[in-house]
């Protein structure tokens, strides 16, 4: 190679050789698990794959099908990975909720599967003309159900009231990567611009590099997001009681009044506009003056409604009450009413019976 080409080399592997650190520590390692660290790090581990693969085979053309393959099929769960890191870091479930791990192993079998049936070494005609071309439109789906999630922060950005916060600014900068990086290699797929295919392999590494600081507490020299900084960062403030009360009020007022609660995606933000004050300041009151993070305390109305609903006995099915509540899955409601009754749905109806 020459020396540019080495240049090229170095700076793309070195991005992927941290991508895959990275990814392994938030998948193994780290401590406390969270849904927003998982798929995070499973995001970085697939999208470095999909870069090795592209970056060997740009300076070694002639490497075999099984490479390109394995690239691909990594492709195929970039998008989901960036979906549910997203949609993670919205909602911030307390738990991976079972509906995602099911549709993320969905993917997983069916490239699989279509890996095992029609190895890319044996048809490569099928790949090219077929597969190639679903994987790149699976990918831009969920990057459109991804930025969709993100539509209100993109607003904020537009708008000169109104600033991105520290916890907010990963969310865009991590999405935009994972936009340009896609853009780069269905264009290189198209054959417009065959630099693309390495340069989605330069911005991997840049925009790695530019997310670091997100990742890494300097406080303990360990990796985690932003948003978990952030929370730590507000731990020991808390807001005056003469303030804390009538915002209280306000904000259970709403809640009941309007039963936001029933609505299974409503975000830490959309109470926080509600109520007319910060994503913070509501982080603040719920943690610090109420002692309870956000799903906790939404949960807590969702199992209030739901016992009244057991109580009434009217034929309805417990997992149907769930969903009538807010939940988004059995396990879900059933987790979480075992965590506020300590008893399961089931119980508490027995319970019920037998006063």
């Amino acid at each position: 190679m020459k020396l540019s080409q080495e240049i090229l080399f170095f700076f793309s592997a070195l991005g992927v050789f941290n991508g895959f650190i990275i990814s392994i520590y938030l998948l193994l390692f780290k401590k406390p698990k969270t849904a927003t660290s998982y798929f995070l790090g499973l995001l970085l581990f697939v999208l470095s794959i999909r870069i090795v693969k592209s970056i060997f085979l740009y300076f070694y053309p002639d490497l075999p099908l099984i490479y390109a393959q394995i690239g691909l099929s990594a492709c195929f769960l970039i998008g989901p990975s960036l979906y549910y890191f997203t949609r993670s870091a919205l909602v911030q479930p307390e738990k991976i909720p079972v509906a995602w791990k099911r549709n993320y192993g969905y993917w997983l079998l069916v490239i699989v599967i279509a890996g095992i049936i029609f190895p890319y070494q044996n048809y490569p005609g099928i790949w090219k003309s077929f597969v190639v071309k679903l994987i790149y439109v699976q990918w831009a789906v969920f990057v459109i159900l991804s930025g969709w999630q993100l539509k209100e922060l993109f607003v904020k950005l537009l708008r000169s009231d109104e600033k991105i916060s520290a916890s907010e600014r990963p969310l865009i900068s991590i999405f935009i990567g994972a936009l340009v990086i896609h853009i780069a290699f269905v264009l290189a797929f198209m054959g417009w611009f065959n630099g693309m295919y390495i340069s989605g392999a330069l911005f991997f590494s840049f925009i790695l590099y530019l997310n670091i600081p997100l990742f890494i507490s300097r406080e303990k020299n360990d990796t985690v997001l932003l948003v978990e900084q952030e929370e730590k960062r507000y731990a020991n403030k808390k807001i005056l009681d003469e303030y804390a009360l009538p915002l209280a009020e306000k904000l259970e007022k709403i809640i009941t009044e309007q039963e936001l609660y029933k609505n299974p995606d409503l975000k830490l933000s959309d109470l926080a506009k509600k109520i007319n004050v910060s994503t913070h300041q509501l982080s603040q009151l719920l943690n610090d003056n109420l002692g309870k993070n956000f799903t906790a305390y939404i949960n807590e109305y969702r199992i209030q409604e739901a016992c009244q609903l057991i109580a009434k006995d009217q034929g309805i099915k417990l997992e149907v009450i769930g969903y009538e509540v807010g939940f988004n899955s059995k396990s879900t409601f059933y987790a979480a009413f075992k965590k506020h009754k300590n008893t399961t749905p089931n119980g508490y109806k027995e319970q019920l019976s037998t006063v």
